[in-house]
């Protein structure tokens, strides 16, 4: 059987529910389960049971500090071992985004996996589309961005849900294998042209401002890791294509331009009255 972890998750449940399309034996796990999800708490490792787990979809629990995020990882590999899971599949980040305010916790992951002694298969998952488009912020008359002219090779989350399936159905041809799962390159020019309004550029400085200032409910680590995408996006560091997620999916991947769109569009203050 296959367990997707985060299953009330964006990521996780849009996996659980591509596996189950693929027609494989699959549950999902949460610290909120619902009806055909077990009960798992990265943070109580007295919950973590992965008793009859062939395959473990490890999605990662990136909303904390690095610390927290690596120590909720490795309890959950160390259940793994324990109750003989034989494959971990986990969600990493692309390989592009090594200097990104988030991507030690990745690695360090990555390096935990690999010593687990499990085969394993390791997703290097690109920015989503939805993640770009709701980052913009509406301005009077458009929407403004830190962004600059930069692109970011992003990827619509229904397509990574689809390659972690692809792998999860059947592990052992992908494993010891590390996909760069990079999408399509797209500014937010463009998103702001599908909008229909005009797209103008903060400076680093004012966007982080901004966050600092005018976003209520970041958590500490949240602006610095918004600010290193946005300078990431500005300076051309995440707009690397790669041929493996097509390869996987067996199709071209999805416009990553309308889910970016539809973010954005959610996030416009007259969308919430």
């Amino acid at each position: 059987m296959i367990l997707v972890t985060g299953a009330k998750g964006n990521l996780g449940s849009a996996t659980l529910a591509a596996v189950r399309a693929g027609g494989a034996a699959a549950t999902g796990g949460s610290r909120t389960p619902g009806e055909g999800t077990r009960h798992l708490d990265f943070d109580d490792r007295a919950s973590l049971d992965l008793t009859g787990v062939s395959t473990l979809v490890l999605v990662s629990a990136g909303y904390a500090e690095d610390d927290e995020v690596v120590a909720r990882h490795k309890a959950v590999l160390d259940a793994a071992v324990r109750d003989g899971v034989h494959h971990v599949v986990y969600t990493s980040l692309t390989t592009a985004g090594d200097h990104l305010g988030f991507a030690a916790a990745h690695r360090a992951t990555e390096r935990l996996v690999r010593a687990s002694g499990l085969p394993w298969t390791i997703l290097r998952n690109g920015l989503y589309a939805e993640l770009f488009g709701s980052l913009l912020m509406w301005s009077a008359d458009g929407v403004e961005s830190a962004f600059g002219e930069g692109a970011l090779a992003a990827v619509a989350r229904d397509d990574l849900a689809d390659a972690a399936a692809v792998v999860a159905s059947s592990p052992a041809r992908h494993s010891g294998r590390v996909y760069d799962l990079a999408g399509t390159p797209i500014t937010a020019g463009q998103v702001a042209e599908r909008l229909g309004v005009p797209h103008r550029t903060v400076g680093l400085g004012e966007y982080r401002r901004r966050l600092l200032e005018e976003t209520p409910g970041l958590l500490p680590f949240q602006p610095p890791m918004l600010a290193s995408i946005a300078t990431g996006v500005r300076h051309g560091f995440l707009d690397g294509t790669a041929p493996d997620l097509t390869d996987l999916l067996g199709r071209p991947a999805r416009d990553p331009l309308p889910p970016a769109v539809a973010a954005a569009l959610a996030t416009r203050p007259e969308a919430g009255r």
